[in-house]
């Protein structure tokens, strides 16, 4: 029986602890709010002769937006033939490499700091490709004679926005914990113990 076991909190009192927590807590809530994130933006065609349609795109991580179909087999929109069509652009490599990094950072590496950068750039990737300008690039119908494509209803961006968020301060955080790890180390002390104090003059050195 471990009836003596006591769990000591008292390092999370200190710098490298208490940094330590925030970082586990940040890669959670980087990583948590990016891989579960799924929206869908409600395209509306207002056609020439006073009927709309619509069409849906759903899209989720890992945001392989190339794989997502607009339109699935042959249908008619605004009185013409459309084809099979895909939304465009593939996201998936950067937000799963920053998924991935942010994993391993839950579990404590340092590698985190290389990757929320590049994130940003999917990101926005994303949100081109999802919204109104970027999917009637994509369906040729939109570029037909008085056929008007509007995004009507937009998916919530505000999971991805809180997971970069949180990557820029688990970035900040990780800074914060190599400045105290650094200021334990004998280069940190050596620096404060070779600079002269007040009054005191440095004798040179004997030739």
């Amino acid at each position: 029986m471990m009836t003596g076991f006591r769990l000591n909190l008292s390092p999370l009192k200190e710098p490298l602890g208490f940094v330590k927590l925030v970082e586990w807590l940040t890669a959670i809530f980087a990583f948590g709010s990016c891989s579960g994130f799924s929206g869908k933006n409600i395209l509306s065609l207002f056609c020439g002769d006073g009927r709309n349609d619509t069409l849906d795109a759903n899209f989720h991580y890992p945001f392989r937006l190339s794989a997502v179909p607009l339109i699935e087999g042959n249908a008619t929109l605004c009185n013409q033939s459309a084809t099979t069509t895909h939304m465009v652009g593939d996201s998936a490599s950067s937000v799963e490499f920053f998924v991935g990094v942010a994993i391993v950072c839950f579990l404590y590496s340092m590698v985190a700091l290389l990757v929320y950068l590049g994130y940003m750039h999917g990101l926005q990737n994303v949100k081109d490709a999802t919204d109104t300008e970027g999917i009637s690039n994509t369906l040729a119908v939109c570029r037909g004679a008085n056929v008007t494509c509007e995004v009507t209803e937009f998916a919530s961006m505000r999971p991805l926005n809180i997971s970069v968020v949180f990557g820029y301060l688990n970035m900040l955080v990780w800074a914060g914990n190599a400045w105290f790890v650094y200021k334990e180390t004998r280069w940190h002390s050596q620096k404060f113990s070779t600079q002269p104090g007040p009054g005191r003059q440095q004798v040179p050195a004997p030739i």
